[in-house]
């Protein structure tokens, strides 16, 4: 069977497929601008803990510290999420979010390695204080590109490029 398809009136049905869609990675990329606050507010958290380090606290102390910090950690995260607007279906986190996250979590457990090491081997006051701060700093130079990457890969996501490399054609689910 075959039935006769009018060429513009397919065009229109995909635009008006489209627009919503745009409209849907827009609130996505405007919800993501307001992450400035998590993001300072998890390096105080984690300038806080590793400067904590450095003093001499009983053991269930530190554990505590450890605890809360967990606890802290995550109902941010929490936060965060229940604060984004508008969730999409299996766009939400694609492969790119977890290779960032993953390279976040190399990248820091790094830094917070060989900066300790370096501060107390070079036999510097306040190690730990050091050691935080580097560590810190480093997060904050790479959340933002990170987050950048991360977001770019929504808007093309499900989508190719036309034959003339133009525009993005919509691809059926």
């Amino acid at each position: 069977m075959t039935t006769p398809v009018d060429a513009e009136r397919a065009w229109q049905d995909l635009q008006r497929i489209r627009v919503p869609q745009e409209r849907v990675y827009d609130e996505v990329e405007r919800g993501a601008s307001g992450e400035a606050a998590t993001t300072y507010i998890t390096a105080t958290l984690m300038w806080l803990f590793v400067a904590s380090w450095g003093l001499t606290l009983p053991d269930w102390i530190f554990w505590l510290l450890t605890v809360a910090y967990v606890v802290l950690l995550g109902t941010l995260i929490t936060f965060a999420a229940r604060r984004a607007r508008v969730r999409l279906h299996r766009s939400r986190h694609t492969w790119r979010s977890v290779a960032s996250a993953l390279a976040g979590a190399v990248v820091s457990l790094t830094t917070l390695l060989l900066s300790g090491f370096l501060a107390r081997s070079l036999h510097l006051p306040l190690p730990t204080v050091i050691q935080a701060t580097v560590s810190v700093g480093v997060h904050l130079l790479c959340v933002g590109p990170a987050n950048r990457w991360t977001r770019s890969a929504l808007r093309s996501h499900g989508a190719r490029l036309d034959p003339s490399g133009s525009r993005p054609a919509p691809t059926a689910p």
